[in-house]
C-alpha cells in the first residue's frame, strides 16, 4: 500500500550512528500502491472512483447512462437501488450493467421511454472488507416544451411611455436562455433604455418612434436537448406625437420599495432592478451596511443588474438601487439572505492501521442553517449496523481503539441540511503486513559529478515501517551532514563527488519483520568541450572546417552531432563529418547561418556554436573614402597648475587627409557628462598645450576632421584635477531692485562650477546710499543669487558691488552698479487738466507734469481714464459705467482720444504711474462731443405691395449721433434687363417711420434708398428692393400686343399655332358627333377655362369670353372669379388631359416643352396661382 506522505525533507545532523527515518503512524489518507506483486495478496476496501452528478439530466434522445465505477481487492460487486428499494436489473431487458465496472446502461433508443426510468439511482460496491455507496443520482429527462397558443394583440402607444413586453417562456428541464430576436434571426439592440431583465421580458424604459416593428420575437434555447422554441410574434407601434412629458423614475422591476432575495453559498448572486421615465434613468448600486466586494462583483445589462460571485454568508445584508433622471430619483432595498448547502471542512479520509492501533474518522461540515451529521457502516445507518466493540461515535467523529481486522469496513459520513447533502465514503483497513521494498533490487543509479542523486526505496507496511540507510558492504553507517532523507524513503545527496560512488543499503522495519534493498551509484565525469568552433567569414567557392573537441567519460558512449539553425544538415556531399571536425566544401550563400556541435551521452548533453558569414569573392579593395577613424593613445604630460600638454596618436584618415583636430574637456567634478569645446590644432599637429581652469577634474578627448566629416570621439584620457584657485571673476547681472516700498532685493547671476576655482564658493553683498556720505555696509552669502537690504528709504538710489570669494581668497575689486529702493504709490495727481475738443470722435487731453519727487519711482507714463455719462449724474452713477483707458508712456503731458462717440457727454480724469501703480486721479473734467452722421436706419421693410403703390416701414437709427432732421428717400424702377430707371427724390419728416408711395407702375421692381439726417450731414444709407402686384390680364395683352407688333416672324408662327388648334377642334368636333360625348369637352363645359377663348379676326385675340369688367355669361353658366384667378378644378382641361404631362411647353418647332404659363419665376402675381397646366393660349404666350 502506498503511503501518500507529504513531500517534507528532514536532514541528518553529524555524528548519527544510522540515518534513521521514523514514519509515525499516520492518520490521514493512504492508498495501496497498484503494484502487481503488491495487489496479488493485499486487500482493500471499496472506494468509489467515479459516479454520474447528484442531479443528472439527460436527454430522452439517447440511451441513459448512470456511471458507477470503484476499486478495492477483491475487485467489488455492484448493486443498485431506485426510488429507496432494490433495482433489479436482471429483469428488465432494456437495463445492462458493464463487466467490471457498476456503469448501467438503459437502452431507449430502441424501445421504451426516458420518463419511465426517472427515479433516484444509488450505487453499492462490496467486497469482504465492506461496502462503499454512491450519491443519490436523481435522474430526471430534459423537457423543452412547446410555447401555449396564444393571440397577441397588437400593442399601440405614445412617443414616451413606458413598455414591458412579456416573454413567459414555457417550463423547461434544464431552464432554457431567453434571447429576443426579430424574424431575421437578427439580435434585437439593447441599450440604457431598453433591456432584458432576468426573467425574460423586454423592458422599454420609454420608447421611440424607432421603437416601432411587427416582429418582437421571444426566442427559448434549451441546450440539452439543442433546441429553439419561439413565441408569437408581438407587433408593437409608437405614435410620432409629441412625447410625453418628462417624469422622475419608477421601478418596473421589482415592486415596491422591498423585497428579499435568497442565495446559496457559492452561487452567483444576481439583483435586478428595472427602472421607467423620461429622460431613461440611470442605475447605480450600493450596499447599506459595507461596501461591494471588489474582485467579485460585476455590472451586468448596462447596470441593471448586479452580480457577485462566489457569494458567502458575509455578502448577507441590505443592497439598495437607485434609478436616478434629471426630474429626481427613486431606490429600492433588496434584503440578501445567503445560506449555505453543507460544505466540508474536514472531510473523513481512509484509514490503514495494523491490529491494535488506534485510529480516528472526522467528520466536519458548515453550512447555514448548520448540517446535521450522521454515519452509516457499509451504506447501513450505523445505529443499526453491527456493532464493533472498537468504534465510539462521539458526534461528526468515530474513534477506533485496539482495531482488529474485523474491524475493516467502509464508513459514509452524510452532512445534509435543507439546501442540500454531502456524502463521503472513507475505509478503515486494518491490515498486518511486515515491510516490503518495491523498489527494484540493484538498481545502478549513475550521476554526473555535481548534481544531485536521488536512490529510491519505495517500501511498504502495516503498521508503517521506519527506513535506515547504509553505505557499504559492511554497512558502515552514513555519518556526514550531506544527506536528504525524503518521507517516501529516497535518500537524496545534494552534491553527488566521485567519493559518493557505491553500494548503498535500504531497511524499512517494524514489528512485524524487516525487508532490505541494496541499489548502486557510479559518479561520472562530466563531459565539455575544450575546443569549440569558431566564427568563420569565407568566400563563395571555398571551404571552411569547423572543430569540436570533446572530453568525457571513458565509461559512456558519445555522441557528436552537427546542426545548422538548430537543424539537420542539409543532405549534400559537400558536408563532411570526421568525428570532432565538420567540413563545408564548395561554399554556396546558402551555407551562412549558425553551426552548432552537440556533444551527448546517456547522462548530460553539451552543444557550442559558430556562425558562418559567406561573402563574395572580391578583388584588390578599392580605396575606402570616409571620414577619419577616432585618434587613440591620449596622455598628458608637463602637468602645471593652469596648463597641461595632451598628446595623441592619429587614427587612419580613409584616403582623406585629416583637417585639423577637435578637443574637448569634461569637469567630472561639477558637470559630469557633458563635454565642452577646448581647442582646434591643425591636422598635421598631435600635440597640443592646454590653458586650464582651477579647481577642475579634467578629462579631454580628440576627434580628426577631414573633408567628408568629422570622426568619432577617441576614448576619453585619464583625469587631472588642478588646484584651487582665488575667483578669476565677479558675478555677472548685478541689479538692485526694490520689492517693497522700504527694501532693496540685490540680485546676480552666480559663478557656475568651473568659474568657482575652488571649493567654499561665497559671496560678499556691498551697499551704500548714492548721494550719501554712508560707508559701504557689507554682508557675505552663501552661494544664493540674493540679497534683501530691509529698512530703506522709499525709492532712493544705491550703489551696490558683488564680489565672489572662496576658501582660496577674494576675486578681483567688482565693477559698481547703481539700483533703486523699492517703489511706492505716487502722492499726486497731474494737475491743470483741459481737454480741447477736435471733432465729434477725436479730444485732445493736456495736465501739468507730476513732479518727480512726487512720483516715488520710476515714472511709467500717465493714463487716462474717461467714460460717457448723463449729465447730472456724474457722482451717482460712477461706479456703474464701463469706463476706458488709454496709457501715455514717458513724461508726456497731452494725449489724444480718438473713437469718442458723436453728440455725447463724456468725464475724463488724469493719473501718473510708476513702477508700483498708478497714483490718485485729478479731479473729473467734463466735456461734450458735436453731433455727427448718424447710423443707418436699423431697418427697412416694404410691406402692403398694391397694383400701383407700396408702404416703407423703418427703424431710426441705432446711433443717431445727434438729433435727427429729415430722412432722405430716393428710389428708381428696374427694368427686365436690370437697367435702372430715373432717380426719385423724397424728403420725409424726421419723426416718421411708415411712408406710402403712391402711382407707382404696376408690376414694377424698385429700388431704394434711404438714409437718415442731423445737422452734421447726412449718415450711411440702407437699401432694399420690391415689386408692385401684377394686373394678369392686362399685362397678358399688353405682352402679346407688344410681341405681335414689334415682331413680325412671331405673326406667322402664332397663325401657324392658330391653324393646329383649329384643326384639333375639328377633329374633335367630328369624334363627338360620331362616338358620343368627348371626355374633355364634358370637362370644358362643366369647368369652362376663362383663359381659353375664341380668336377674335380683327386683332388675332381670343374674344369670346368678355373681360371681368363685363361681366357677361360664360359657357355652361361658368364665370371668372372677381379677383381675377382660377381655382385648380375649374381648369383640369388642356393638354394635360391629352398625356403631355403637367409641364408641358411648345417649343419653336411646335414640339411640347416647359410650362404654358406665362407667368415670372419666384414672383407669383395675383391671380391664378394654382398648379394646374395653363391654355394652350398661354403656352403660345410664352414664345418671347
Amino acid at each position: 500500500m502506498q503511503l501518500k506522505i507529504m513531500p517534507k525533507k528532514k536532514r541528518l545532523p553529524a555524528g548519527r550512528v544510522a540515518l534513521i527515518l521514523f514514519l509515525c503512524q499516520m492518520i490521514s489518507a493512504l492508498e495501496v500502491p497498484l503494484d502487481p506483486k503488491l495487489l496479488e495478496d493485499l486487500v482493500q476496501p471499496p472506494t468509489i472512483t467515479q459516479q454520474s452528478p447528484k442531479d443528472y439530466i439527460i436527454d430522452p434522445r439517447e440511451n441513459i447512462v448512470i456511471q458507477c465505477e470503484a476499486k478495492g481487492k477483491p475487485p467489488p460487486s455492484f448493486s443498485w437501488t431506485r426510488n429507496g428499494t432494490h433495482f433489479d436489473i436482471d429483469k428488465d431487458p432494456l437495463v445492462t450493467m458493464k463487466p467490471g465496472s457498476g456503469t448501467l446502461t438503459i437502452n431507449i433508443m430502441s424501445e421504451g421511454k426516458a420518463e419511465t426510468y426517472e427515479g433516484v439511482y444509488q450505487c453499492t460496491a462490496r467486497n469482504e472488507r465492506g461496502a462503499a455507496i454512491s450519491n443519490n443520482i436523481v435522474v430526471r429527462p430534459s423537457r423543452s416544451p412547446l410555447w401555449t397558443k396564444e393571440k397577441l394583440e397588437p400593442i399601440t402607444l405614445r412617443n414616451g411611455q413606458s413598455l414591458v413586453l412579456p416573454c413567459r417562456p414555457p417550463l423547461g428541464l434544464p431552464p432554457p436562455i431567453i434571447f429576443w430576436m426579430d424574424n431575421s434571426f437578427q439580435r434585437l439592440p439593447q441599450s440604457e433604455r431598453v433591456s432584458q431583465g432576468l426573467n425574460g421580458d423586454l423592458y422599454f424604459s420609454n420608447v421611440l418612434p424607432e421603437d416601432t416593428r411587427e416582429d418582437y420575437i421571444c426566442y427559448a434555447r434549451f441546450n440539452h436537448t439543442q433546441t429553439i422554441q419561439q413565441k408569437q410574434p408581438i407587433s408593437v407601434k409608437v405614435i410620432s406625437a409629441k412625447p410625453n412629458r418628462e417624469r422622475p423614475p419608477t421601478f418596473l422591476t421589482p415592486e415596491g420599495n422591498t423585497s428579499n432575495k435568497e442565495e446559496l453559498r457559492g452561487n452567483v448572486l444576481s439583483l435586478e432592478c428595472i427602472a421607467e421615465g423620461l429622460p431613461t434613468p440611470v442605475i447605480y448600486w450600493i450596499k447599506e451596511d459595507g461596501t461591494l466586494p471588489t474582485n467579485r462583483t460585476f455590472y451586468r445589462n448596462f447596470k441593471k443588474t448586479l452580480q457577485i460571485i462566489q457569494v458567502s454568508e458575509a455578502d448577507s445584508g441590505n443592497y439598495q438601487c437607485i434609478a436616478k433622471n434629471a426630474l429626481g430619483a427613486i431606490h429600492h432595498t433588496i434584503s440578501v439572505t445567503v445560506k449555505a448547502a453543507p460544505y466540508w471542512i474536514l472531510a473523513p479520509q481512509n484509514l490503514v492501521l495494523s491490529p491494535g492501533e488506534d485510529g480516528s474518522l472526522i467528520c466536519r461540515a458548515n453550512g447555514n442553517p448548520k448540517p446535521r451529521i450522521s454515519w452509516l457502516s457499509n451504506g447501513v445507518p450505523i445505529e443499526i449496523a453491527p456493532d464493533d466493540p472498537s468504534r465510539k461515535i462521539d458526534g461528526d467523529t468515530i474513534i477506533f481503539s485496539n482495531v482488529q481486522e474485523r474491524s475493516s469496513a467502509v464508513y459514509q459520513c452524510n452532512a445534509s441540511n435543507e439546501y442540500g447533502y454531502l456524502l463521503a465514503n472513507a475505509f478503515v483497513n486494518v491490515l498486518a503486513e511486515p515491510p516490503r521494498i518495491l523498489t527494484s533490487a540493484n538498481t545502478l543509479y549513475q550521476v554526473i559529478a555535481n548534481r544531485p542523486a536521488l536512490l529510491d526505496c519505495a517500501f511498504f507496511g502495516s503498521p508503517l515501517p521506519t527506513i535506515e540507510w547504509f553505505k557499504g558492504a559492511k554497512g558502515s553507517a552514513l555519518r556526514d551532514d550531506i544527506y536528504v532523507l525524503h518521507e517516501n524513503g529516497t535518500l537524496e545527496i545534494p552534491v553527488a563527488q566521485k567519493d559518493s560512488t557505491g553500494t548503498y543499503t535500504c531497511v524499512a522495519r517494524n514489528k512485524l519483520g524487516m525487508a532490505k534493498n541494496e541499489v548502486h551509484l557510479e559518479i561520472k565525469d562530466p563531459t565539455r568541450i575544450i575546443k569549440q568552433p569558431e566564427y568563420a567569414v569565407v568566400q563563395r567557392g571555398s571551404t571552411v572546417s569547423f572543430e569540436c573537441k570533446v572530453k568525457h567519460d571513458h565509461t559512456l558512449t558519445l555522441t557528436i552531432t552537427w546542426l545548422k539553425d538548430n537543424g539537420e544538415l542539409p543532405s549534400d556531399g559537400r558536408f563532411t563529418v570526421d568525428k570532432d571536425h565538420l567540413e563545408v566544401a564548395d561554399v554556396r550563400d546558402s551555407d551562412g547561418g549558425a553551426y552548432t556541435c552537440v556533444a551527448n551521452t546517456t547522462l548530460d548533453m553539451v552543444s557550442a556554436s559558430a556562425v558562418l558569414s559567406v561573402v563574395a569573392p572580391t578583388p584588390t579593395p578599392a580605396p575606402i573614402y570616409d571620414v577619419p577613424n577616432p585618434p587613440f593613445d591620449l596622455e598628458l604630460t608637463d602637468q602645471l597648475d593652469k596648463s597641461v600638454q595632451l598628446s595623441w596618436t592619429p587614427g587612419d584618415d580613409n584616403n582623406n587627409p585629416i583637417i585639423k583636430f577637435i578637443i574637448e574637456y569634461e569637469d567630472a567634478m561639477h558637470e559630469a557628462g557633458l563635454w565642452h569645446h577646448q581647442t582646434e590644432v591643425p591636422g598635421m599637429q598631435t600635440t597640443a598645450q592646454l590653458k586650464l581652469s582651477p579647481y577642475v577634474n579634467y578629462s579631454f578627448r580628440v576627434m580628426a576632421v577631414n573633408s567628408l566629416g568629422r570622426s568619432l570621439p577617441s576614448e576619453p584620457s585619464e583625469q587631472y584635477l588642478t588646484k584651487a584657485a582665488e575667483p578669476d571673476t565677479n558675478p555677472m547681472a548685478v541689479e538692485g531692485l526694490g520689492s517693497e516700498p522700504d527694501n532693496l532685493v540685490i540680485t546676480w547671476k552666480p559663478l557656475n562650477g568651473f568659474e568657482s576655482n575652488g571649493p567654499g564658493l561665497q559671496y560678499k553683498v556691498s551697499w551704500r546710499q548714492k548721494d550719501g556720505d554712508d560707508e559701504w555696509a557689507s554682508v557675505v552669502v552663501a552661494n544664493v543669487s540674493k540679497y534683501i537690504v530691509s529698512g530703506t528709504p522709499t525709492f532712493v538710489p544705491y550703489l551696490i558691488k558683488v564680489q565672489a570669494l572662496n576658501d582660496v581668497g577674494f576675486a578681483p575689486e567688482p565693477a559698481v552698479v547703481m539700483g533703486h529702493s523699492g517703489e511706492d504709490l505716487p502722492m499726486v495727481a497731474p494737475g491743470n487738466v483741459h481737454v480741447n475738443v477736435v471733432n465729434s470722435t477725436l479730444a485732445e487731453v493736456n495736465w501739468d507734469p507730476v513732479p518727480l519727487k512726487s512720483i516715488r519711482g520710476h515714472l511709467q507714463g500717465y493714463r487716462i481714464y474717461y467714460w460717457k455719462a448723463q449729465e447730472g449724474s456724474l457722482k451717482r452713477n460712477r461706479r456703474h459705467i464701463e469706463k476706458k483707458i488709454l496709457t501715455f508712456q514717458g513724461n508726456k503731458t497731452h494725449g489724444m482720444l480718438p473713437g469718442l462717440e458723436p453728440f455725447s457727454h463724456y468725464a475724463l480724469n488724469v493719473r501718473v504711474v510708476n513702477g508700483k501703480g498708478e497714483g490718485p486721479a485729478s479731479p473729473d473734467r467734463v466735456f461734450n462731443t458735436p453731433e455727427g452722421v448718424p447710423s443707418a436706419p436699423s431697418s427697412l421693410k416694404i410691406i402692403n405691395p398694391t397694383l400701383d403703390s407700396l408702404t416703407l416701414e423703418w427703424d431710426p437709427p441705432s446711433r443717431p449721433n445727434g438729433i435727427l432732421t429729415e430722412y432722405t428717400l430716393k428710389y428708381q424702377p428696374i427694368n427686365s434687363t436690370h437697367e435702372l430707371g430715373p432717380l426719385v427724390d423724397l424728403k420725409i419728416p424726421a419723426n416718421k417711420t411708415r411712408w406710402t408711395l403712391k402711382n407707382l407702375n404696376f408690376s414694377t421692381r424698385y429700388k431704394f434708398y434711404f438714409y437718415a439726417q442731423t445737422a452734421a450731414g447726412s449718415g450711411s444709407q440702407i437699401t432694399e428692393e420690391a415689386v408692385t402686384t401684377v394686373d394678369e390680364g392686362k399685362l397678358a395683352m399688353a405682352s402679346r400686343q407688344v410681341d405681335i407688333a414689334t415682331q413680325g416672324w412671331f405673326i406667322g408662327l402664332m397663325c401657324a399655332v392658330a391653324l393646329l388648334i383649329l384643326i384639333l377642334l375639328i377633329v374633335c368636333f367630328i369624334r363627338r358627333n360620331k362616338g358620343g360625348k368627348y371626355p374633355v369637352k364634358e370637362k370644358e363645359d362643366a369647368h369652362a377655362d376663362p383663359e381659353i377663348q375664341p380668336m377674335k379676326e380683327d386683332d388675332g385675340t381670343f374674344g369670346e369670353y368678355s373681360d371681368a369688367e363685363d361681366h357677361k355669361p360664360l359657357k355652361k353658366g361658368s364665370r371668372t372669379p372677381s379677383d381675377r384667378t382660377v381655382k385648380k378644378e375649374d381648369s383640369d382641361d388642356s393638354l394635360v388631359d391629352y398625356g403631355e404631362g403637367v409641364n408641358g411647353q411648345f417649343n419653336e418647332d411646335g414640339s411640347f416643352i416647359g410650362q404654358y404659363s406665362g407667368k415670372k419665376e419666384k414672383e407669383p402675381a395675383e391671380g391664378n396661382e394654382s398648379s394646374e397646366a395653363p391654355s394652350p393660349v398661354n403656352a403660345m404666350n410664352s414664345f418671347v
